[in-house]
């Protein structure tokens, strides 16, 4: 049945199902819906809550990511892209990873005074922080909260180097200060791209901004001398892998100057949000995807091996590293992202010393 006409079809979300959280004893289930007189309902609207974070910098050591800093001024994301690997942290939080991670938003907004504080560390030292490490920080409800401005704000008073990821064109609302921050060699924008093909975006991406505007955000920033990287990602074998070249050679054509890609990787409780996905929007290549992601990951769709789990392995894999060599070398030849000026950070008074 085509995803238009599929009546189970959550229109406007991702995920079509709330699995279970593996942290919590009990859950609710419809056991008997002949032995009610109307639909089982639920609240289908965004719900946001605020939390007071302590700390707001995080620091990963796992050797695919070795000490890469990273800030998330909100946890879930209504952009409710099927394969987003952060839907698993959700679960902390009590909620589950599916239709919760898109519906149930954690807003952080002490997010900038606690970047601040961090700077003001008696031995802090400039490293570059991610902002969106984990869940877009251009995600709708920045347009009203302004959290990653006022963020973005604190990099420039203290010139520390930023990195951001997005595939939201509200990025362009906060030019005037990246474009600053671009002057001084202050930061790197990764622009994230899975697909040019506007039907399968909605499917795998329901509430994000279309390729065509992601392009549009890519030509203007490069247009300001802002560096810009373009991702294509997740790359998922038998649905956009074929790709590769055109994204990279419409980045470039637009002024960008690096490209990267991840292999789609379904940890936790993502093989069971996808799988169901998969099936109700692709039933009949549904088996012939799955296998093909099977066989990136040595013949699992749950992939934690380090070095292997965001590139993949085996015949399909290097397949796709291939065709992605091919076309960075033809329309990127000659360019990069310049180097981050980590030299500039500049401590303000009354830094935190310690009281020993």
């Amino acid at each position: 049945m085509p995803f238009e006409e599929n009546p189970e079809f959550f229109k406007g979300r991702g995920a079509q199902v709330n699995t279970h959280n593996k942290y919590l004893k009990n859950k609710y289930v419809l056991e008997h819906q002949e032995g009610i007189d109307e639909p089982l309902l639920e609240n289908t609207i965004t719900q946001f809550y605020q939390e007071t974070a302590r700390k707001i910098v995080s620091e990963s050591n796992s050797p695919d990511l070795s000490h890469m800093y990273s800030i998330n001024p909100y946890q879930g994301c209504e952009h409710g892209c099927i394969y987003c690997y952060a839907r698993n942290s959700h679960e902390y939080y009590g909620f589950s990873a599916g239709l919760d991670f898109e519906r149930k938003i954690i807003v952080k907004q002490n997010a900038p005074e606690l970047l601040e504080d961090y700077f003001n560390r008696r031995n802090y030292e400039p490293v570059t922080i991610m902002l969106s490490g984990n869940t877009d920080c251009y995600q709708p409800v920045e347009r009203k909260l302004g959290i990653t401005r006022r963020l973005l704000q604190i990099f420039l008073n203290y010139k520390n180097p930023v990195s951001i990821i997005t595939k939201n064109n509200l990025i362009l609302r906060d030019l005037d200060i990246i474009a600053e921050l671009a002057r001084l060699n202050l930061i790197h924008v990764n622009v994230s791209i899975t697909s040019l093909d506007e039907q399968l975006r909605q499917k795998l991406e329901p509430r994000t901004v279309t390729a065509t505007g992601r392009l549009a955000v890519i030509e203007k920033l490069a247009a300001v001398s802002v560096p810009v990287r373009v991702m294509a990602a997740p790359i998922i074998p038998g649905l956009n892998s074929n790709e590769v070249p055109d994204i990279i050679r419409a980045a470039a054509n637009r002024g960008a100057c690096d490209a990267g890609f991840i292999m789609v990787r379904l940890n936790g409780s993502i093989a069971d949000i996808f799988t169901d996905w998969l099936y109700k929007t692709f039933p009949a290549k549904a088996e012939k995807v799955l296998h093909q992601i099977q066989s990136c990951h040595d013949g699992k769709l749950n992939d934690s091996d380090f070095g292997r789990r965001m590139v993949g392995s085996g015949n399909v894999a290097e397949a796709i590293h291939q065709l992605f060599r091919v076309a960075y070398n033809r329309f990127l030849s000659g360019r990069a992202m310049p180097p981050l000026d980590h030299s500039l950070f500049t401590p303000k008074k009354g830094r935190q010393t310690s009281l020993f």
